[in-house]
């Protein structure tokens, strides 16, 4: 565009801009570009994680095989750690508190190695949750990938650390007089509905340590409080025989409870049915659906805000 002016010669000025006027927003809208990093649909989010599902396999490989690189004993920790465990606890609240009543030795030492087995896998699993995302900023901040990989990886390796040491437990519960059955198959969906609950809370704590990462300092009270009210070390119903029925209800129906009362149930000859609560099946599907989908979309829903600011 060009103009006369007073003295003779021609001004030229600079055409119009055809996006005079438009806000950032409707600038990004005009040409296709969207934010870096932006939360994708749910429905989207959950193919991206299926994509990336070697990479999780073999992130939770390389951090299984990592965890005790720099001990002497290396792997046999895993075995070594729970058993130390129970052994402390046996000595303690087995042969000091006789929180054994009801139940034979044949029976209390693996209903104990069981629940304190079952119990570190779900422990193990949420302390790696915590630190899911605020231990690894390097990684997330450097590559693009769904973040809910991470706590799921976690939750991985601690299943692959609980199928490595559950041989010992075998050992434990047939050295004690159970010997496997038809009941062992109950093994397989009582560990596949635990990993579903144990990864919701990964997921859900993941998040939480994301934004607050000194809760990884506080899980340790929790969890320990949590242990004690879900009877690793003794039969819930046995212990509270006396007081009210609602308070036997309310604590053998916790997920930790469940899930060890359930695996116990699978392996010892002497633990049957009568130890269980009413519909404790239908618990544990609850228990491993509810909190798996709800976490699952509890972390999405902060998937762009990881590893920022």
């Amino acid at each position: 565009m060009s103009e006369t002016t007073h003295d003779g010669t021609v001004a030229v000025t600079a055409a119009p801009s055809p996006d005079g006027g438009l806000t950032a927003a409707d600038l990004a809208a005009k040409y296709g570009l969207s934010v870096s990093g932006a939360r994708p649909s749910l429905g989207a989010y959950v193919r991206q994680l299926w994509g990336r599902r070697h990479f999780i396999l073999a992130f939770s490989q390389a951090k299984l095989t990592a965890q005790y690189s720099q001990a002497k004993l290396g792997q046999l920790w895993q075995v070594a750690t729970p058993l130390l465990n129970a052994a402390v606890y046996y000595l303690i609240f087995g042969l000091i508190l006789h929180a054994s009543r009801g139940m034979s030795q044949d029976v209390y030492i693996p209903f104990l190695v069981t629940g304190v087995f079952v119990f570190t896998f779900t422990q193990s699993s949420i302390m790696s949750g915590v630190r899911a995302i605020s231990g690894n900023l390097g990684l997330v901040r450097a590559l693009h990938f769904p973040r809910a990989s991470l706590p799921v990886s976690f939750s991985l390796q601690q299943l692959q650390q609980l199928l490595f040491s559950m041989i010992v437990l075998f050992l434990v519960v047939i050295g004690f007089g159970s010997y496997p059955g038809m009941s062992w198959l109950l093994i397989l969906p009582v560990l596949a509905l635990q990993f579903l609950f144990n990864t919701g809370l990964a997921l859900i704590l993941a998040r939480l340590g994301a934004k607050t990462p000194d809760l990884a300092q506080l899980m340790p009270f929790l969890l320990r409080t949590w242990m004690y009210a879900s009877g690793v070390m003794f039969s819930i119903g046995n212990m509270l025989e006396g007081r009210p029925e609602w308070i036997v209800r309310v604590l053998q129906v916790n997920p930790a409870a469940v899930y060890m009362d359930l695996m116990r149930f699978a392996l010892i000859d002497g633990y049957g049915a009568s130890n269980l609560p009413p519909h404790v099946w239908a618990i544990a599907l609850f228990w491993a659906v509810a909190v798996f989908a709800g976490g699952f979309v509890y972390f999405w829903k902060a998937e762009e805000r990881y590893g920022r600011g």
